[in-house]
């Protein structure tokens, strides 16, 4: 059994929504099942993977098909972080 999770409505996902996703994830497999994210936005591609769920939880694209972009293809996040002389380091 596939469910498909039609999220096109979503204008800003957030961690609540990552939340739901995954707890319905885990509610299909304990029904011996699977769900399927079917027009996931960047910003909820981006928020999966940055959660670790990117697996997990996979997005289908229009057509039925894989959407989700190859590894070397995938935006790398980086995160820059600015630290003060006076402070000793860690």
């Amino acid at each position: 059994m596939v469910l498909v999770v039609d999220v096109d409505s979503l204008t800003r996902p957030d961690l609540a929504v990552i939340d739901a996703l995954a707890r319905l994830q885990l509610a299909a497999q304990r029904l011996g099942g699977t769900i399927r994210i079917r027009h996931a936005s960047q910003e909820l591609e981006d928020l999966l993977a940055l959660a670790g769920l990117g697996d997990v939880l996979p997005v289908c694209g229009e057509l039925g098909g894989e959407g989700r972009r190859e590894a070397e293809q995938r935006e790398m996040l980086r995160v820059d972080e600015e630290r003060d002389a006076a402070d000793p380091p860690v």
